[in-house]
């Protein structure tokens, strides 16, 4: 199998500061900085996926703001791929399909922001594209969400977001254990 490392919206805006703090960012930014550094040193193509907002009432990730650039912690480095979208689904009207096509990959690690959204819509369209994907549990965050009345904390939605995933659409891991699988 020939992997690649996809690395979700990873940007300003869910950090402290930003206008979408998510519980925990900075944890999952150096977690997927594990990851990145890893998939890096081993030689493994990398892709970062960046979300544009193209709604006029966008709260967050609004183009040309410094909430919308890939967070410092797994900046691009020259090369790697930036997949530009505007759907949760990362394969949904872009060209992610076709880099990974192109490059042969058929295996991906996954790490990213918002596990319940972004990361979800994307590791279910790939499964369903027919790619292997790892998700690193703890290179993913979330943010507490509120329906009927009921706030649901962050560590219920990521948990139950991972628990939907994991089997079918993906393996799901920590973060160091899929360093080490991108390491061997």
């Amino acid at each position: 199998m020939k992997s690649a490392l996809l690395l979700i919206d990873i940007q300003n805006d869910y950090f402290p500061g930003g206008k979408m703090e998510l519980v925990r960012a900075e944890q999952a930014g150096h977690q997927a900085k594990g990851l990145l550094d890893a998939a890096r040193k081993k030689g493994i193509p990398v892709i970062h996926v960046q979300h544009l907002s193209t709604r006029p009432d966008a709260p967050f990730f609004i183009p040309d703001t410094p909430g919308v650039m890939i967070h410092d912690l797994v900046k691009p480095m020259p090369g790697e791929v930036v997949v530009q979208k505007n759907f949760p689904n990362s394969f949904r009207a872009t060209n992610l399909q076709d880099v990974l096509t192109r490059a042969g990959i058929d295996h991906l690690f996954i790490g990213g922001m918002m596990t319940h959204m972004c990361v979800d819509a994307t590791v279910r369209a790939a499964a369903d594209l027919g790619y292997q994907c790892t998700l690193a549990s703890d290179a993913c965050a979330t943010r507490d969400l509120v329906w009927e009345g009921r706030t649901i904390v962050a560590d219920h939605v990521h948990g139950s977001f991972l628990a939907a995933l994991s089997g079918l659409y993906a393996q799901v891991l920590p973060a160091s254990v899929v360093t080490r699988q991108i390491s061997e």
